[in-house]
């Protein structure tokens, strides 16, 4: 049976949520996934931690939270390809992130090799 965009969406949502887990010790509080075109857009709510909130009040603060926070995501990019890889048999062309220090969201862009909405819908 052939997965719609929803189910894929949806199923991206919960194994990064796990791979959160699993890796930083701690998922976001929530998690929605979009596919357009070429890219998958995850963004998470909730990444930063009570503490990463009062830290983030000072300009140095927050510049190393989001450092900090980056080189953790970094570190685990390549399951986070295989993950993409795994769940839409698409490769994974470039990853970009960022996190707003200000709402604890974090967005993740998977840029692909092919259009994978066209394929799929």
């Amino acid at each position: 049976m052939k997965k719609t965009k929803g189910t894929i969406e949806t199923e991206i949502s919960k194994v990064i949520t796990q791979w959160e887990k699993d890796f930083l010790g701690r998922g976001s509080v929530s998690v929605k996934t979009d596919i357009l075109r070429d890219m998958i857009i995850v963004n998470l709510q909730g990444v930063l931690t009570p503490a990463e909130y009062v830290v983030c009040e000072t300009k140095e603060g927050m510049l190393m939270i989001k450092k900090t926070r980056s080189e953790l995501v970094e570190c685990g990019i390549e399951n986070l390809k295989d993950i993409i890889l795994t769940i839409t048999g698409e490769k994974v062309k470039s990853f970009h992130t960022d996190i707003s220090s200000r709402t604890g969201e974090r967005v993740m862009v998977f840029k692909l090799e092919e259009n994978l909405e066209k394929k799929i819908t």
